[in-house]
């Protein structure tokens, strides 16, 4: 008989998804220490770091139907603990080479979750005739936020990195096992069944203009959570706790813009908010490039949180309402590359930090910006009440 508490659909996955990073993100906020115990400079950290996209994107090719055949409810309840448990083991391989290669395994099974919970979200949307994706993710920035919090908190206590990834392990174990034990995967969409699906999922035309869509967006969030710890700590000379809190103030801000993005949403088009939230984007990063000050910088952080906050989610929408293929192909298909973005976008900024200054790693996306802006109109031009007046 499973175990754990008894909720609604909604309120499992909107767990779900801040239990994945809660676990995902509990590394960051130690940037600063991992980058000082190896003694390396930025971009060697950022090549290091490179592990996790290869990882991920690994997955998001290949994993959908693998994780389909074996089942959700068993891939999830499985995968989430061993994020913190491959962490845990790759925080004790203190060289570049070394933590590279153990990045690998935590991006494959990052991977597989974004494919897991993101369909999941979407089949619930289905099933109860309402927009959660948004807030799905808020409670993703939730999670994000409490992880960065912790993690500066015990790096202000001198508590390691080793011992907090370990301590992450049983938080992992004991909160899959009460939010997600009665875990029940929701029925696919009528215009899933009965489709082929393929192994690779390869993007298609219509996929690769959501991911213009998103690369300024992804590479943000990546970096506001990747570098923002080290740009207080090289730039103002911010103690462990105000660096570290950089990173939570980011996924804070962002998660709060995402619990209300869905109502925005259907009253308003998704490229009409997908707009206004790219151009708070282009104050943030402005903030933070110019920033005289540590208290610009994380009003900067926290507009980058906000401007990163409802793309993502609603590409993710986009495109697993797409009646091609499968959602679970279409939703991997870009989540690989989004994702890889995310991951892969701010290592590489690592040797733009090294060699012209770490505020640069956040200047240099203001063209991607306007490029996101642009493509915006591929989320939908119609908010849900004209669409269902256009319908009657």
């Amino acid at each position: 008989m499973p175990i754990g508490l008894r909720l609604a659909p909604q309120h499992r996955i909107f767990a779900a998804f801040a239990l994945h990073a809660i676990g995902m993100g509990s590394i960051f906020p130690r940037m600063p220490d991992i980058k000082a115990a190896m003694g390396v400079g930025e971009s060697t950290l950022g090549l290091t770091l490179i592990g996790l996209p290869v990882g991920t994107l690994t997955a998001l090719t290949f994993a959908a139907p693998i994780l389909e055949r074996v089942g959700f409810r068993i891939s999830l309840l499985t995968i989430l603990p061993l994020i913190t448990l491959a962490y845990a083991i790759a925080i004790h391989a203190m060289n570049p080479l070394g933590f590279f290669l153990l990045l690998i395994p935590v991006g494959l099974l990052i991977g597989c979750v974004e494919i897991i919970i993101n369909v999941e979200a979407d089949r619930i949307e289905a099933l109860i005739n309402k927009r959660i994706m948004n807030r799905a993710h808020a409670f993703w920035s939730f999670g994000f936020f409490g992880a960065g919090l912790f993690g500066a908190s015990l790096a202000h206590l001198g508590i390691s990195p080793q011992l907090q990834l370990a301590l992450m392990i049983l938080f992992s174990l004991t909160s899959v096992t009460l939010c997600l034990g009665q875990f029940q995967p929701s029925p696919t969409r009528v215009k899933e069944i009965d489709t082929d699906k393929p192994v690779f999922a390869r993007p298609t035309w219509p996929i690769l203009i959501l991911v213009g869509v998103t690369v300024s967006a992804m590479l943000m969030e990546g970096a506001g959570i990747d570098w923002s710890a080290i740009y207080m700590r090289n730039v103002f000379s911010a103690g462990p706790f105000v660096a570290g809190s950089a990173v939570a103030i980011v996924a804070l801000s962002q998660a709060i813009a995402r619990y209300f993005a869905d109502g925005f949403v259907e009253k308003h088009a998704p490229s009409g908010v997908a707009r206004f939230t790219l151009w708070i984007l282009a104050v943030g990063i402005i903030c933070v490039f110019f920033s005289p000050s540590p208290a610009v910088s994380l009003v900067g952080f926290a507009l980058i949180g906000i401007g990163t906050s409802a793309i993502f989610p609603l590409a993710v929408s986009a495109a697993a309402q797409r009646t091609d293929r499968p959602s679970a192909i279409n939703v991997a298909s870009l989540v690989q590359i989004a994702f890889t973005i995310f991951l892969l976008g701010p290592p590489l900024l690592g040797a733009v930090a090294e060699h012209w200054g770490v505020q640069w790693a956040y200047g240099i996306a203001m063209p991607l910006v306007i490029l996101s802006i642009a493509t915006a109109g591929a989320l939908g031009e119609k908010s849900r009440d004209e669409s269902i007046a256009d319908t009657n």
